[in-house]
């Protein structure tokens, strides 16, 4: 299978969840996951028309954007993995969104280096959902300080919350973690309504249409669409 028929693929289902779930594909945003994988896996999924990438290392994921940058490419690129301080610059000055935020002092240092003629960056606040101490992101009770804190930064725009809940294959378990996050975000648009809460990031290959049925709006896809990681030494 190619990059594109895995994407077509992907589409198709995305579509037959949001049918079951009687909601429009047109609500669901596919992010592919390039972690690893070459800029010339990253040009086929471009051509066969996917926009937004999802990197989870700092450095590889600025050297894609730079490889890139200036050759007319409208490409979107999120930052999804766990930030360490030291490298909250290049993420601020090269990424357009950051979906990990769990930390008022990593959002303060991203406000302060985002740059002046740069848009906002987009924010997701990371939720713990099923509180593993082996993930990154906030306990649930956490969230409305932390997004009340980012609110007042001029240079980060909050747009919603992300989770990775604990694996399992059992759909109620899915669903269970789905549900929550949906409750949350809920709970942030009524009480921040004068900020631009549209996004819900949840749900992977193997737990997509669970995700989809409880209201996720940005799927979060690797393999599926670009075949096994290969994390061996380059």
């Amino acid at each position: 299978m190619t990059i594109q028929q895995n994407l077509q693929q992907l589409q198709t289902q995305i579509q037959q969840a949001c049918e079951q779930a009687q909601r429009a594909s047109t609500d669901i945003t596919l992010l592919a996951v390039s972690k690893t994988k070459p800029v010339e896996a990253i040009l086929a999924a471009y051509q066969a028309g996917q926009r937004q990438f999802g990197e989870n290392y700092v450095q590889e994921g600025v050297e894609k954007i730079q490889h890139f940058e200036g050759q007319g490419f409208d490409l979107e690129w999120h930052f999804i993995g766990p930030l360490q301080s030291n490298k909250s610059r290049l993420v601020a000055e090269h990424f357009d969104w950051i979906q990990t935020l769990d930390r008022a002092k990593i959002a303060d240092r991203l406000n302060d280096q985002r740059p002046h003629y740069k848009k906002p960056l987009n924010v997701l606040i990371q939720i713990n959902i099923s509180d593993e101490s082996s993930k990154s992101g906030i306990q649930p009770a956490e969230m409305l300080d932390l997004a009340k804190h980012i609110k007042n930064l001029p240079h980060l725009c909050l747009r919603g919350l992300m989770a990775i809940p604990a694996p399992t294959n059992d759909i109620h378990q899915q669903k269970q973690a789905f549900m929550q996050m949906q409750q949350l975000f809920e709970q942030l648009q009524r009480a921040l309504p004068e900020c631009q809460i549209d996004t819900l990031s949840m749900g992977m290959s193997d737990d997509l249409t669970a995700a989809i049925e409880c209201g996720s709006t940005m799927v979060r896809i690797g393999t599926a669409i670009f075949g096994a990681r290969d994390y061996t030494p380059k």
